[in-house]
């Protein structure tokens, strides 16, 4: 489920970091996301990147630079996002080379999914497991 999608997800997370270069490191290194959008500044300020796994993606910026969006996140805290993954287990070792604070192991949930938990370099927890949400249902 990593790479690039044909479909463009309609809801996106929306991250900012202190240092946005360090934590897109960690999020292609060590969850496996690929970068398909890095706009800087001058001074090489990360402006806004695009960060996808499977179908879905995360924006991220850098805090700090100014901006209506930047000064709404001023006082917000780090963020929980869920990461649909094939092999729990693999990619919680591939979290676990990288260096990465595990909050929880690769535990089975009562509701069927294997999921771990991970916070990242901005203090958001990342879960990553096997339960797929169905999304909107249309009625018929």
């Amino acid at each position: 489920m990593t790479g690039t999608s044909t479909a463009a997800p309609t809801i996106s997370p929306a991250l900012l970091y202190d240092d946005a270069k360090a934590a897109i490191d960690q999020l292609t290194e060590a969850f496996g996301f690929t970068r398909a959008a890095l706009y800087e500044s001058e001074d090489g300020t990360v402006l806004h990147a695009e960060l996808v796994y499977g179908n879905g993606i995360v924006m991220v910026g850098s805090r700090g630079r100014g901006g209506v969006f930047d000064d709404a996140m001023a006082g917000a805290g780090p963020v929980g996002v869920y990461v649909v993954v094939e092999d729990t287990d693999a990619h919680h070792k591939r979290a676990v080379e990288h260096g990465v604070e595990i909050v929880m192991p690769p535990t089975d949930q009562e509701y069927g999914s294997r999921d771990y938990m991970a916070r990242d370099l901005g203090g958001n927890v990342w879960s990553f497991g096997t339960y797929a949400p169905q999304g909107p249902q249309v009625a018929g």
